[in-house]
């Protein structure tokens, strides 16, 4: 299925807004969890990620890719920073935290409202409680020591659509990133 194109600034805006609700900061694993949990949700709900990014399986569940990326090799040196690096950074070694605030410009009161539920539910939760509920997800199979895509069909399958439902989502998806190539 096609994805619709990364976008850095949602993407740190989600974030920004959940750091936000956690007091500025909180481990990585449970932000890049909670950032998999709105995704798979609004996914069922909306038919796309409110974050943008791409999933995949990795030892300690599901992950959203780039945004694990952004977190795992830090901003390039010499380069200005990108809208993730401008709002969050590192805060030792398995930490993030809010760096600048965020606005939600790029969220719908939707996504907003969604945020708030799945941080109302899991918030409270230890890294560990939250990762172990990632490994409770049917789309999850242990990659043995890598990671493998989760792609948002594996999503919509376990969770009971219709091939022809599936079908109808993917072209829709496909349609959008059609539109959105086309954007500067």
């Amino acid at each position: 299925m096609s994805w619709l194109r990364f976008n850095g600034e949602k993407a740190a805006q989600v974030a920004g807004v959940l750091l936000a609700r956690a007091g500025g900061s909180m481990p990585y694993l449970k932000l890049i969890k909670l950032l998999y949990f709105i995704d798979r949700e609004a996914i069922l709900r909306w038919a796309r990620s409110v974050t943008t990014d791409r999933f995949a399986a990795m030892p300690h569940g599901p992950v959203v890719s780039r945004i694990y990326d952004l977190i795992c090799t830090g901003p390039e040196t010499g380069l200005s920073l990108g809208p993730w690096h401008k709002h969050i950074s590192n805060s030792g070694r398995y930490d993030v935290k809010l760096r600048q605030a965020t606005d939600d410009s790029e969220l719908s009161m939707a996504e907003l409202r969604l945020i708030d539920e799945v941080y109302s539910r899991h918030g409270s939760k230890s890294k560990w409680e939250v990762r172990d509920l990632s490994h409770e997800l049917p789309e999850w199979r242990d990659p043995a020591g890598s990671s493998m895509p989760i792609e948002i069909e594996d999503i919509l399958r376990v969770e009971g659509r219709t091939e022809h439902e599936i079908a109808t989502i993917a072209d829709e998806i496909r349609e959008l990133s059609l539109v959105e190539s086309l954007k500067p």
